[in-house]
């Protein structure tokens, strides 16, 4: 999820593990930790000229189970042997920093399991992305009660019991909010099957997920062999089923998807994507249909999209471009969220 959830989730890993011996301290540290898996941005960068595959390496083994391990130990035994000092020594053991490390950095992925994005937790030993699709990468409503609790948090004394009473009841409601979606994905799921099968269209597979930051306007992409599907479904929908239903057709056959970067690109898109040519000679638009339009009658207002292009005898993207929302755009947004 944002940055900012991952924050405030780790401030809580923090609170929890050492907050009674360290205070605010413990919140400001499991912050750190939370933060560490998404590093992989920066890092990708550094490690490869592509494009294609720096953005593959994000939420790759810096956000697996192994390195959540192999971290805690690390920043562990670094911290604990630069805070141990002068009047703080013996304040805190190893074994303290290490719990703390791994439960602010484990719980980073493990969060972002449940986005649509995907997540490879299984890294080196194996790159499938575990992703749920029953929350947006940006939640209010997930986020914003957290983050009030542990605001709350900060005006304790790191002894006093209503330190833990805040920091658990920051979990619970974000924890319930969290099954919530997933009760929301299970009966969505239904709603688009029968939406597709009511519609006569036989497809192979699909995929469902909220628009973004709520829970409420959701959206699918069915795919058949030569074509994608695409609709949405609002909670507050008076129709059992989605009714209006785009098709477009794939257009893979534009470029040679056997090229090892564009492979790349399609596993990272869960190979639901479209291609279509640019005005640019040499140039084409690859759009990740697992992302909803901003308009929803709109397909170039697609929120994820790259420019893609041969240069240097492979193939590379431009940094991400897609459309910044528009005030026209995110009012047919607020429309279709209020249902039909």
């Amino acid at each position: 999820m944002d940055s900012l959830t991952q924050i405030i989730l780790g401030a809580a890993c923090g609170e929890i593990v050492l907050g009674k011996k360290i205070g605010n301290k413990a919140l400001l540290f499991g912050a750190i930790g939370g933060t560490i898996p998404d590093l992989d941005v920066f890092i990708g960068k550094l490690l490869y000229n592509n494009e294609i595959q720096a953005m593959a390496f994000h939420r790759g083994f810096m956000h697996s189970i192994l390195f959540a391990i192999l971290g805690s130990f690390f920043f562990g035994w670094i911290t604990y042997r630069l805070y141990n000092t002068g009047k703080r020594t013996n304040s805190t053991n190893l074994k303290g920093w290490i719990t703390l490390f791994f439960w602010a950095i484990f719980t980073h992925p493990l969060l972002d399991c449940f986005t649509p994005y995907g997540t490879q937790l299984f890294a080196p030993f194996s790159n499938y992305r575990v992703a749920f699709n029953n929350i947006s990468v940006v939640d209010p409503l997930y986020t914003l009660p957290f983050l009030i609790c542990m605001i709350v948090v900060l005006f304790f004394k790191r002894t006093d019991s209503k330190r833990l009473k805040w920091t658990k009841a920051g979990i619970y409601i974000s924890s319930f909010y969290m099954l919530f979606t997933l009760g929301n994905k299970i009966y969505i799921d239904s709603v688009f099957k029968k939406s597709f099968n009511k519609a006569g269209i036989a497809f192979d597979r699909f995929s469902a997920q909220p628009s973004i930051l709520n829970t409420i306007l959701w959206y699918a992409v069915a795919e058949t062999k030569d074509k994608y599907y695409l609709t949405f479904y609002s909670l507050l929908d008076k129709s059992a089923t989605a009714n209006k239903i785009i098709t477009i057709d794939k257009d893979h056959n534009l470029v040679n998807m056997n090229d090892e970067n564009l492979k790349t690109l399609a596993w990272f898109s869960n190979n639901y994507y479209k291609i279509s040519k640019k005005d640019k000679i040499g140039t084409y638009k690859y759009t990740d249909l697992r992302y909803p339009m901003l308009d929803p009658d709109n397909l170039d207002t697609s929120v994820f999209n790259f420019t893609i292009y041969f240069k240097n005898k492979e193939w590379d993207i431009l940094p991400f471009n897609g459309n910044p929302p528009n005030s026209k755009d995110f009012a047919k947004f607020i429309e279709r969220l209020k249902g039909i």
